[in-house]
């Protein structure tokens, strides 16, 4: 199994901007059956998110999905939040978001790297939050990210929740290495399912994010933590095997220290 994850990931782009891009371009089917690891085409996972982003994320602030590559979460979000805007690194991500978003009156999406200096405040200022800041919604970015950029997405949404927002996030925490992992998601030496075989081409690495990785982001320092726990991250259900669909997660509520 391992020679076969190297070579298939070899090729993969170094520069993470032009990897997400580049999946995403390459990207022609959402949802059940679609290309997409990560997408499960259910809303089952977000219902699990419903009541703690109820009680928590001030309806009053938009919400900014961040890292809402095609808009799933986004849409899910704009039916229960007035205002939600979807922010991804990819332009092809964002394209698709907005094509699959067609209609909507409370989802909008913009192109943005959120990790660069400053783009925390520049969103707030073109979504026109002001001083009172949004909410935020991440689920599954943390974990891909190495832990300077990290650091760098976590100042920016410091500076984009202001006064009054809180930070929702939910990310996949499987303590395997990279080859459990695979076989957790379906991978056999006879075979790899086509979503994750995309993925593994041409996307990073991906890790882990739980209460570790959470503590030493949004150290206590800066952030209050409001809530936090276990949650199941629904992948695209390739394989029919019951429980390769879900992978092991970690939940968090945190706000600033005002």
């Amino acid at each position: 199994m391992i020679p076969k994850l190297v070579r298939l990931s070899r090729n993969a782009p170094k520069d993470r901007h032009k990897a997400w891009d580049t999946y995403w371009a390459g990207i022609t089917a959402t949802g059940p059956g679609g290309q997409v690891l990560w997408d499960s085409g259910s809303d089952h996972e977000f219902l699990g998110y419903k009541d703690g982003l109820l009680r928590y994320l001030d309806p009053a602030l938009p919400v900014v999905d961040t890292g809402c590559g095609h808009g799933s979460f986004t849409r899910a979000l704009a039916g229960i939040f007035p205002r939600v805007i979807g922010v991804d690194v990819s332009r092809h991500a964002i394209a698709r978001a907005r094509a699959e978003s067609a209609g909507s009156s409370t989802a909008a999406f913009e192109a943005r790297d959120m990790t660069a200096d400053g783009a925390g405040t520049a969103l707030a200022r073109s979504i026109g939050a002001g001083d009172d800041g949004a909410n935020v919604f991440i689920r599954g970015v943390l974990h891909v990210l190495d832990p300077e950029h990290q650091t760098a997405l976590v100042e920016n949404l410091r500076h984009l929740a202001g006064r009054r927002g809180t930070v929702f996030m939910a990310e996949t925490n499987f303590q395997g290495n990279p080859v459990e992992y695979v076989s957790h998601l379906g991978a056999t030496t006879r075979g790899i399912p086509a979503p994750l075989e995309l993925a593994i081409r041409g996307l990073p690495m991906p890790g882990h994010f739980g209460p570790e990785e959470r503590e030493r982001a949004f150290p206590a320092s800066a952030w209050e933590l409001l809530e936090d726990g276990h949650v199941a991250i629904e992948t695209n259900p390739v394989t029919g095997v019951p429980g390769q669909d879900r992978v092991p997660g970690y939940y968090a509520v945190v706000r600033p220290l005002r």
